[in-house]
């Protein structure tokens, strides 16, 4: 699944302008997360066209690049995120980062991964029965 990075200056508004360049072009976030520093923010988000995005971001003049994250999807639950991680730590896979949001009423977890071997961490969940998920799967989150 392809997440894309927006890199802002991190002053007031900044975030406001790039949503808007989203919505003025009917693009659907279905996830989104910030890092921060004293001098710049980085967007991250998954959105339902990726490549029109990544068009219109460029044609906006800000700094994007994309990234292959793993998402997977577990019960809303104590120990639904640890099981997905003691599967990667005992196959030894870094995570770089995450970020997740919760559905309801389904009670699931959508989980988002940046991880250093992205093949062999979808091989080893799939293998454990977790349930892995497609763009098609996250981009159609909201219609379940």
């Amino acid at each position: 699944m392809t997440q894309i990075s927006v890199f802002l200056e991190n002053k007031k508004g900044k975030l406001a302008e790039v949503t808007k360049v989203l919505a003025e072009h009917n693009i659907d976030m279905c996830a989104i997360s910030i890092a921060d520093t004293t001098n710049f923010g980085i967007l991250r988000i998954i959105v339902d066209n990726s490549e029109k995005a990544l068009r219109v971001l460029r044609e906006a003049e800000y700094t994007v690049n994309t990234t292959e994250v793993l998402a997977v999807e577990v019960p809303d639950k104590p120990g639904g995120l640890h099981q997905v991680l003691d599967i990667l730590s005992k196959g030894d896979i870094s995570v770089e980062y995450l970020y997740s949001f919760v559905r309801r009423p389904a009670e699931r977890a959508l989980i988002l991964f940046k991880v250093d071997d992205l093949k062999a961490a979808k091989e080893m969940l799939k293998k454990e029965n977790v349930s892995v998920l497609t763009a098609d799967d996250v981009n159609g989150l909201g219609t379940k």
